[in-house]
């Protein structure tokens, strides 16, 4: 093996023809003999392009409805030959094999016909078979091949080629094997997630994550950790698959902050109410519906405002000109919505580090997407919490029951609570959060925190009373003694929501009633960690 090889004969074989003609034409007239198969072969040839079929190479047609076209020795023993051992020379004569230096394949769609949900036959059909048999086997003579899968390397391939007069080295044919191999091990990832789920096998023995680059950040969550961006293909609408208009490139803690941020609004439906949600480190500072954006975020800003700079802000309608302007009188990370006016765009582009975000609709709270977390030595695999209560789920069991009134405040809380780290306590008044008390070992100390902080806000708008007076209290999970339940009764709250479920369940429902609140249960919890 030396480390420049010449490209002389090359195969190219399909599926998005995107950049194929100018490929073609590119190495033709490096002298590179082009092999090609179906519809590869036809585009290159109507290009006016001299193109060997592989059938006539392999001395068999295409066959099986092109299930069967490329396995055969003369391909994979041109692709798979050392060139510097002589018995593989000697194969190589005797059996009329000749090597392959270049090999183009991109595999069949499978993973854009998994995305638009095709049926389970036609998902079978999409399984490419000749074209990874082809790929690892050139990735693996990366000594002598070199090996391109995707569309974006095919000028840089020019480029290897032109630099090295017609040669590719040995650095750019590892670099590309590594690819190969990626692109190979992502596309089995898919295939094999895809019939976990069609058969129902909530648990395979094995589960395959692969995921593709989509930015190499600055940093992780602290400048010393490196840290990277993949996406997995989804088209939930999200950060992933947002269009950034302005601003700095996003960072780890912005993308893990923006996704909390917006899942949260998602809950609520824009079609319904505006919403805003304001995040800070992956907890909600402020969450608030009202009768416009405007009223929306200011309601939110005010449950937290000290807490609200350099947050992140999630709306669920198109943001307007008003709400931006209110947006841009403090310091935020970054804004996301479903789309953004030309009014907002303009007065946003007056703060250059301001990142906005827009993705043309809202995720599907109730959809059931995996979430994984790395410990040490595996994963923990788990559905998306996707736990729905409604007005008929909950269960009275307070001798005062809510008012409607109430239960809508309820209700709402019990949303907000699902997106606060555990242990949660969210204070609600209004359809807006007066108090959130986060990631607290004892739920007593969430509750101290959120009715402190709601103390402390009211002191700096002038208040008489803090707002979580004549509030509704949502816990994530039971309160496993009356104390917490008494902590939101002192900073005023008039009724509770929580799971129960508790051993000492009548305990707190009987500090409930000594109280004067009103309290329903929901027999599911949100903990959130």
């Amino acid at each position: 093996m030396t480390d420049l090889y010449p490209v002389k004969r090359a195969l190219l074989s399909v599926s998005d023809k995107t950049g194929l003609i100018e490929l073609g034409k590119a190495l033709a007239a490096k002298g590179v003999e082009l092999l090609s198969t179906g519809g590869s072969a036809k585009t290159l040839r109507d290009a006016g392009l001299a193109v060997k079929d592989v059938a006539d190479v392999t001395g068999f047609p295409e066959m099986m409805d092109g299930r069967v076209k490329t396995l055969h020795p003369r391909v994979h023993g041109g692709l798979l030959a050392l060139r510097d051992n002589a018995e593989h020379v000697k194969a190589m004569e005797e059996h009329e094999i000749g090597g392959i230096d270049l090999l183009i394949v991109n595999l069949y769609p499978f993973e854009a016909a998994l995305a638009r949900g095709a049926a389970y036959d036609e998902m079978i059909e999409n399984i490419d078979i000749g074209g990874p048999a082809m790929i690892r086997a050139a990735a693996k003579n990366h000594g002598f091949v070199t090996t391109i899968v995707d569309v974006e390397d095919y000028d840089a391939l020019i480029a290897e080629l032109d630099a090295n007069d017609g040669q590719t080295s040995y650095a750019f044919r590892q670099k590309m094997a590594q690819i190969a191999y990626a692109r190979t091990g992502a596309y089995d990832a898919a295939v094999s997630n895809w019939m976990a789920d069609a058969i129902g096998e909530a648990a395979p023995r094995r589960r395959v994550v692969a995921g593709q680059i989509k930015q190499t950040l600055r940093y992780g969550e602290n400048p010393h950790q490196s840290a990277s961006f993949y996406v997995d293909g989804s088209e939930r609408p999200g950060v992933a698959t947002a269009v950034q208009h302005q601003g700095k490139e996003l960072s780890y803690n912005n993308i893990n902050d923006t996704d909390a941020a917006f899942e949260l609004v998602a809950e609520f439906d824009p079609a319904e109410t505006p919403a805003v949600a304001i995040i800070k480190h992956a907890n909600p500072c402020g969450v608030a519906k009202g009768a416009t954006l405007i009223e929306a975020y200011n309601k939110a800003f005010d449950c937290d405002r000290t807490s609200a700079f350099g947050g992140i802000v999630a709306l669920n309608q198109k943001l307007d000109a008003e709400t931006a302007k209110a947006i841009t009188e403090i310091f935020t990370e970054v804004v996301i919505a479903p789309g953004a006016s030309d009014e907002a765009k303009e007065i946003f582009a007056a703060k250059k580090n301001l990142r906005l975000l827009t993705t043309e609709g809202l995720p599907d709270v109730l959809a059931k997407p995996n979430t994984i977390r790395q410990v040490a030595g595996g994963y923990l695999f788990q559905d998306k919490d996707a736990g729905f209560i409604g007005m008929d789920d909950l269960k009275v069991v307070t001798e005062k029951a809510p008012t409607p009134e109430q239960m809508k405040d309820l209700l709402f809380a019990w949303k907000v609570g699902k997106h606060v780290k555990s242990n949660a306590i969210v204070y609600v008044k209004d359809q807006a959060t007066v108090g959130v008390g986060a990631g607290q070992m004892s739920r007593l100390d969430s509750a101290l925190i959120a009715a402190k902080k709601a103390e402390r806000m009211a002191e700096a708008m002038g208040l008489d009373e803090p707002l979580t007076k004549g509030s509704a209290v949502a816990s994530d999970a039971f309160f496993p003694f009356a104390d917490g339940l008494l902590e939101a009764a002192a900073a005023g709250a008039s009724c509770v929501i929580q799971p129960g479920g508790s051993m000492r369940d009548q305990e707190v429902i009987d500090a409930a009633n000594e109280a004067g609140l009103a309290m329903v249960l929901t027999g599911m919890r949100h903990f959130r960690h």
